[in-house]
C-alpha cells in the first residue's frame, strides 16, 4: 500500500516528517482513496526499514491533521474529504512551501520584482 515512498537519509528533514509530505499528499491527489485501509504501524516500519515509533509518530501526525481516522482494533484508514477540504489543505501546502522561499529569497538579498520574474520565467518552461 505504501506505494513511491522514498526516504533520503542525506537530507536534514526528519523521516517522519518525509514520510507525512509523501502521504499525505499521496492522499491530496487521490492516490490513496478515501476509506482506504493503511498497512499497519508495524509492517510499515518493517517494509521501510524504519523504527515503529517512527511510523508511530507519522499516523498520530496524519490524523491530527484529518488526512487518516483509527479504528481501535481494525487500523487507520484514510479520512474522507470534500473538495473543499482538498482545495484548502493544497492551497495551504503551497503557501506555506512558498512563504518558506520567499524567507529564504529574502535573506539572500533578492526583491520582489526578481522572485516574480523567476515565477514567470519557472512557469513558461
Amino acid at each position: 500500500m505504501m506505494k513511491n515512498i522514498i526516504i533520503d537519509t542525506q537530507t536534514q528533514t526528519p523521516i517522519y516528517k518525509q514520510l507525512y509530505d509523501q502521504i499525505s499528499l499521496q492522499i491530496l491527489s487521490g492516490t490513496l482513496a478515501s476509506d482506504s485501509l493503511l498497512p499497519s504501524i508495524r509492517n510499515t516500519a518493517k517494509e521501510l526499514r524504519v523504527s515503529i515509533i517512527t511510523i508511530k509518530k507519522t499516523w498520530e501526525i496524519l490524523e491530527q491533521n484529518g488526512y487518516i481516522y483509527t479504528i481501535a482494533g481494525k487500523g487507520s484508514y484514510v479520512a474522507k474529504h470534500t473538495e473543499k477540504m482538498i482545495s484548502e489543505k493544497k492551497y495551504d501546502i503551497i503557501e506555506t512551501s512558498i512563504s518558506e522561499q520567499i524567507i529564504l529569497a529574502k535573506s539572500l538579498g533578492y526583491s520582489k520584482e526578481v522572485l516574480i520574474e523567476m515565477i514567470h520565467k519557472i512557469f513558461s518552461k
